[in-house]
């Protein structure tokens, strides 16, 4: 059930709230951020990765990311999967990920900007 909204207090709240939801998915920044959502993700539990990497991302109150989504990228084994591009233009992409995995890419690559190499696909 939803919050009741009660005061102009819980209003701005619920405004900053959706803010930084928005933010996140908007407009290039330093770092882009894909999670593939195509059957065979969404099958793997890409859903529980975007959830978790926005959570992870709003708590950090990372500012330089935009977060978004794209349909099968064709490696369907290695679902989940995230691509993650830089202001350069690098991409890097992350293979059978979890919850755990997301909180270490966040940490090492986003925040500390250095690749988390051992969840990295290569061919």
């Amino acid at each position: 059930m939803a919050k009741k909204i009660t005061s102009p207090g819980d209003l701005m709240a619920l405004r900053d709230a959706a803010k930084v939801e928005i933010d996140l998915r908007a407009g290039p920044k330093e770092l882009r951020i894909t999670v593939h959502m195509g059957t065979c993700g969404i099958a793997a539990g890409a859903r529980e990765v975007i959830a978790e990497l926005a959570a992870a991302l709003g708590e950090a109150a990372v500012g330089k990311v935009t977060l978004g989504q794209s349909g099968c990228a064709g490696l369907c084994d290695q679902e989940p999967m995230l691509t993650l591009v830089d202001k350069t233009g690098k991409e890097y992409r992350y293979g059978r990920l979890n919850k755990s995995k997301v909180h270490e890419i966040v940490q090492e690559h986003v925040l500390g900007g250095r690749p988390v190499t051992k969840y990295i696909i290569t061919n």
